[in-house]
């Protein structure tokens, strides 16, 4: 067994090692002799067109920016001065230097993202703006919404689950609305929830609980009504109390299933918060992801891409964790 772990952590190495070194050749052999940030005529025309002086297009091509970049920057109606004189362009949510340095294909090399990398690892909690906040503050804000929604979909959906488990009766009248909701799309409350809570993050709360719950009820309703009979039997043998009987017998043998509804709902809510948090708006890994696309800085949009997976593999590793430990044995 640990010779087999030793060599599917070998192969994972080795599959991760092609895949940069393929991403690398891809993003880098494609060499341009000319200026990245040099303007087409028919781009001239279209920035001068909006208002934006030739020096000012000079200027923001001088700091690495690409025509996308100004053509944005055009769109704010401001003059180079202005834009200097309220903090530059990075206030705005701009980054410089990524064309000069490195564009030779447009989408950033593995050196380019970890440089970005780097720097977000070093001072995660910086805070220049409210569009400029580093990945640690995004992500405090993002775990925050997702756990506050997951457990409260833990105080609905495991006592309900436990009375549909437990009850044929309940079990048919409950059934039908969970079969109608459940197969919403989580986003499709968003509307609902900003008109009726009207606060976004309390909204983008609302979206996790409801997407967490369904897991959770299913799961819990199956494990309590799969119980083995014989241990029922044996509880009412001993006189135990139905309360008893709920947290002796019927608790213990259903909590790798209960459990694992909660592994499949914090995956679903970790999933749901980026996009939520891309409508919403603020502050979170999801908008910090739109934010930065907005601004065409790609390298630090992959680079919080690679960050939401690594989050979500540690949430689920902490409870597939906790399933082996609770794990029931006869």
């Amino acid at each position: 067994m640990k010779t087999n772990n030793v060599m599917a952590g070998l192969l994972s190495v080795a599959l991760l090692v092609v895949f940069l070194g393929f991403w690398h050749v891809q993003t880098t052999t494609v060499r341009h002799d000319a200026d990245a940030t040099s303007m087409s005529p028919a781009q001239m025309e279209t920035l001068t067109a909006q208002g934006m002086s030739e020096a000012d297009i000079d200027a923001y091509s001088a700091q690495g920016l690409v025509f996308d970049q100004i053509d944005q920057i055009a769109g704010l109606g401001l003059t180079y001065d202005e834009i200097e004189a309220a903090g530059g362009i990075q206030s705005f949510g701009f980054t410089t230097g990524g064309a000069a340095e490195e564009a030779e294909t447009g989408f950033p090399s593995p050196s380019q993202v970890w440089r970005e990398a780097s720097e977000q690892i070093f001072d995660p909690f910086y805070d220049r703006g409210p569009n400029d906040k580093g990945i640690g503050i995004q992500l405090q804000y993002s775990l925050a919404r997702v756990l506050t929604g997951f457990v409260l979909a833990i105080a609905v959906a495991v006592p309900l689950g436990f009375l549909i488990g437990m009850s044929p009766l309940w079990n048919a009248a409950i059934n039908p609305y969970v079969q109608v909701l459940k197969p919403i799309s989580p986003l499709a409350w968003l509307p609902v929830a900003l008109f009726l809570i009207k606060d976004s993050e309390k909204a983008s709360i609302f979206v996790i609980f409801i997407c967490s719950i369904w897991p959770m009820l299913i799961n819990t309703a199956f494990g309590v009504a799969n119980v083995k009979p014989d241990w029922l039997n044996i509880a009412r043998t001993l006189e135990l109390s139905k309360l008893k009987t709920a947290f002796r017998v019927i608790l213990p043998a259903a909590a790798p299933t209960i459990l694992t509804g909660m592994r499949i709902s914090i995956g679903i809510a970790w999933l749901v918060i980026v996009a939520a948090e891309m409508v919403i708006g603020g502050v979170g890994i999801g908008y910090f992801v739109w934010n930065e696309w907005n601004g065409l800085n790609l390298a630090s949009m992959i680079f919080a891409i690679v960050v939401i997976g690594v989050v979500g593999l540690v949430l689920d590793m902490a409870l597939g964790q906790a399933l082996r430990v609770i794990e029931y044995k006869e």
